[in-house]
């Protein structure tokens, strides 16, 4: 195996890529950016979602650290980059890693793609970050497209709070059992799922979880044939369950658990309650932990309850100067 003429760089990769960028037919020369390791978000289907600092990065870097060269020498032969790239993946990682590490050493630049979209997400390449940073060297993120994400902000479910979930098992017991351990989240759930496996997982999802939960299966997210349906657990399973698998990469979401609201009464006299040794604001926080209502709400019925309270007081009050008024007369 050769040994590259700079040092510091991973054998057998080159050291004399050009360090510039085609951007609609024009050529761009890179900028010299700092060694360390750049995690670089790549697009997930159409090419143009790729930043202008990703392309940068990728020409400026000494060698570009990815799953598939053949995927992503797509990428770069594209964008006209010439950097060379290096096969990182989980097969062979324990043997690619102290070589990277010896270049970052030498103060050089490494760029991680992964195959699709951002790097680390639902993939092995945080113990190459945990490594980089425990040798003192420089993470910096590129950021980019994320299929979580564009199926998050596409699915019209709650998106305040939410839980990205990976990949499910692939047999159904230990499906059903990873499913319920997250039925209860109180959160907008997101898997990812391979084609062949959604008609089993949207079922043991429906079983699991309750056909009336809503959801949303998408698929092929920017590229010519993206798919994005809504519905419920229900619907979707028995759809999918007579269709022939989908094509591509798929994201499902599960809105979260509908939970029953407490009686107003109830909610009055938890107030009321906190009110008597918690300040207004504190009260409300607190009620809102209990019930899982809005703190804004529960803030402005605090507001209330005081208002009345007051009320009350002057009443009590005013009633009191009469008798006393009366019994001197």
């Amino acid at each position: 195996m050769s040994v590259s003429s700079r040092p510091g760089i991973p054998e057998g990769v080159a050291s004399d890529s050009a360090a510039s960028y085609l951007i609609d037919g024009q050529r761009l020369r890179a900028p010299t950016i700092e060694g360390g390791l750049y995690i670089v978000s790549t697009p997930i289907g159409n090419l143009r979602d790729i930043t202008i600092r990703a392309l940068a990065t990728l020409a400026a870097a000494d060698v570009i650290a990815c799953e598939d060269t053949r995927v992503t020498r797509v990428l770069t032969r594209h964008f006209g980059i010439e950097t060379e790239l290096f096969a990182y993946h989980e097969h062979n990682a324990d043997r690619q890693r102290p070589k990277l590490l010896a270049a970052l050493a030498a103060g050089k630049v490494i760029a991680l793609v992964s195959d699709a979209g951002t790097p680390l997400v639902s993939d092995p390449g945080f113990r190459l970050v945990g490594d980089v940073l425990g040798a003192g060297h420089r993470v910096i993120p590129i950021p980019g497209a994320s299929a979580l994400l564009a199926a998050l902000v596409t699915a019209a479910l709650p998106t305040d709070t939410f839980l990205f979930a990976g990949f499910l098992p692939n047999r159904t017991v230990g499906r059903k059992k990873r499913l319920a351990a997250l039925g209860d989240v109180p959160a907008t759930l997101i898997f990812y799922e391979s084609p062949h496996r959604t008609a089993d997982s949207l079922a043991d999802m429906a079983e699991t979880l309750g056909p009336d939960r809503p959801a949303v299966m998408a698929r092929e997210l920017t590229k010519t044939f993206e798919t994005v349906r809504r519905g419920t657990l229900g619907s979707l399973a028995e759809a999918f369950a007579n269709e022939p698998s989908p094509k591509g990469e798929v994201v499902i979401l599960i809105g979260p658990p509908v939970t029953s609201e407490p009686d107003a009464d109830e909610v009055d006299t938890l107030l009321a309650r906190l009110l008597e040794s918690h300040p207004l604001k504190e009260a409300a926080a607190l009620a809102a932990t209990a019930t899982g209502m809005p703190k804004r709400d529960l803030y402005q019925r605090a507001l209330e309850l005081k208002a009345e309270a007051a009320e009350d007081a002057d009443d009590e009050d005013a009633s009191d100067e009469i008798v006393d008024e009366d019994g001197a007369a």
